[in-house]
């Protein structure tokens, strides 16, 4: 379609927008996708256990840059623990009242519109202390790991969904940021489908940085097959999808 990107933005004006399911009344969804407690649950180590050397930000601004290529030292687990917590971490949750366990907000490490925190985080662990091969997918929640599939083959697969480019598969971690987008558009309606990908924006320069406070490198990445990534992650491509990844490796 010609000028759909122009179409978009013009559409998702606020002279356009209808009143949003949180104006009409409608119960918000949750905070996080429910997980299956039958699969195997991998317990992080708390991420402020990781003793980072005294850091400057300005530093790690200046020295922040993309890196595709990576030694072939592991991640540790406490490492992999940090980076996630620093992306998509809950420094606090707020539950509703009379609905005792009912969480309606989190505050997270990162800003996102509303505080709705659209985004779930998959891992692919290629070369990470303590993780078999395979792909995983963070439960911010409990701050653990729940793993989706050990199947030998995901790495490449998932690498060739993002047009092939080996760094996926050759990194020791790729941080795979899928998004429900229905937490962002129950509050703001088709315009939260811009502010998504600004909050993708977000999390990933946390990514950078804190990737940077260790010794790693970063790369992200917005080339890839939308349907065929998303199906990958288990995901039906329109309700949840594939916003943003990003590899890490130790430089």
């Amino acid at each position: 379609m010609k000028d759909i990107g122009k179409l978009f933005m013009e559409r998702t004006r606020y002279e356009h927008m209808e009143d949003s399911d949180q104006e009409k009344g409608i119960t918000q969804p949750p905070v996080e996708k429910a997980y299956d407690h039958s699969r195997v649950c991998i317990e992080l180590p708390p991420a402020n256990l990781l003793k980072t050397d005294k850091v400057d930000l300005r530093e790690l601004i200046e020295e922040r840059k993309s890196v595709r290529k990576y030694k072939k030292a592991a991640l540790s687990l406490q490492e992999l623990s940090y980076l996630l917590w620093c992306t998509q971490g809950i420094k606090s949750q707020l539950q509703a009242e009379g609905e005792s366990g009912r969480v309606v907000r989190t505050l997270r490490t990162v800003p996102s519109a509303g505080a709705r925190h659209p985004f779930e985080t998959y891992i692919l662990a290629n070369n990470v202390e303590g993780l078999a091969q395979g792909l995983y997918r963070y439960i911010a929640t409990k701050h653990m790991l729940v793993e989706m599939t050990l199947e030998p083959e995901i790495g490449g697969q998932i690498a060739r969904a993002c047009l092939r480019q080996s760094f996926v598969k050759t990194s020791a971690a790729t941080f795979i940021w899928t998004a429900d987008i229905y937490r962002t558009t129950w509050r703001y309606g088709d315009r939260g489908y811009r502010y998504i990908h600004l909050d993708a924006g977000h999390v990933c320069q946390n990514l950078y940085l804190a990737a940077e406070s260790i010794g790693c490198g970063v790369c992200a990445i917005a080339a890839y097959e939308d349907l065929k990534l998303s199906a990958l992650m288990g995901l039906d491509g329109e309700k949840e999808f594939v916003v943003y990844v990003g590899t890490v490796g130790k430089k």
